[in-house]
């Protein structure tokens, strides 16, 4: 049923809205990763990420991939935690601080080991429309030990002005979405975060949206 639920939900409304609706600039999808495990590593910007991202699937695959999610803003009430569990098929993530690693990443390697593909926003949350916030080092805790599975950076543009955060109006705006190669095994937390945002600059740099290149934004939290 679950199954079933998401696909009518991307066929009918997602998938419309992402390909006539938004103007999109793909470039690099023969470097989307077909079968898990595997993980998709995005810069975040607005709630159209995610399912920009997923659109990108054909349906007869859609369920095999799962966005890893906030459980304190996704499953805050019964409503939205039907829609996020059912309909978009997310992994909860606890962020109160309060679990060992093994815990908190639980939910994430049981689905890589089902041969699932996760999709993941290593700055965390969503920051300001079209800017970049630091890589937190939490997806170094889900590879590490995983030799199965590539990370794949993902650079989007233009989502965070259609869809803003705090907004719940869809406003047209032409979006990039740049797919990269698969990043090399990193030793350690640093060298995967360095990855990740050399990635990110390089696969900017095909971003017709983007007028001026983003740097980043330092982070104010510890």
């Amino acid at each position: 049923m679950e199954r079933v639920l998401k696909i009518l939900f991307f066929a009918l409304i997602v998938k419309p809205i992402v390909f006539i609706v938004l103007g999109l600039n793909l470039r690099g999808k023969p470097n989307l990763p077909r079968e898990g495990p595997a993980l998709i590593a995005a810069n975040h910007n607005s709630h159209l990420d995610t399912l920009v991202l997923m659109s990108l699937y054909p349906l007869s695959k859609i369920h095999r991939v799962r966005p890893v999610a906030a459980a304190d803003y996704f499953l805050r009430n019964k409503y939205l935690a039907w829609f996020a569990l059912k309909c978009i098929g997310i992994i909860p993530i606890n962020r109160s601080g309060r679990m060992r690693k093994s815990e908190l990443f639980a939910g994430c390697h049981q689905a890589l080991d089902q041969g699932e593909i996760l999709i993941l926003f290593p700055e965390g949350s969503r920051g300001n429309p079209e800017e970049l916030s630091e890589i937190k080092r939490g997806i170094y805790h889900i590879v590490h030990d995983r030799t199965d599975t590539r990370v794949t950076p993902v650079m989007m543009h233009g989502l965070g002005r259609a869809l803003p955060r705090g907004e719940a109006l869809l406003v047209p705006f032409n979006c990039d979405v740049i797919i990269g190669e698969s990043l090399p095994d990193a030793e350690n937390g640093e060298q995967l975060v360095i990855a990740i945002k050399e990635a990110f600059l390089e696969l900017q740099k095909y971003c017709i949206t983007c007028s001026q290149p983003r740097s980043w934004i330092q982070d104010p939290k510890p």
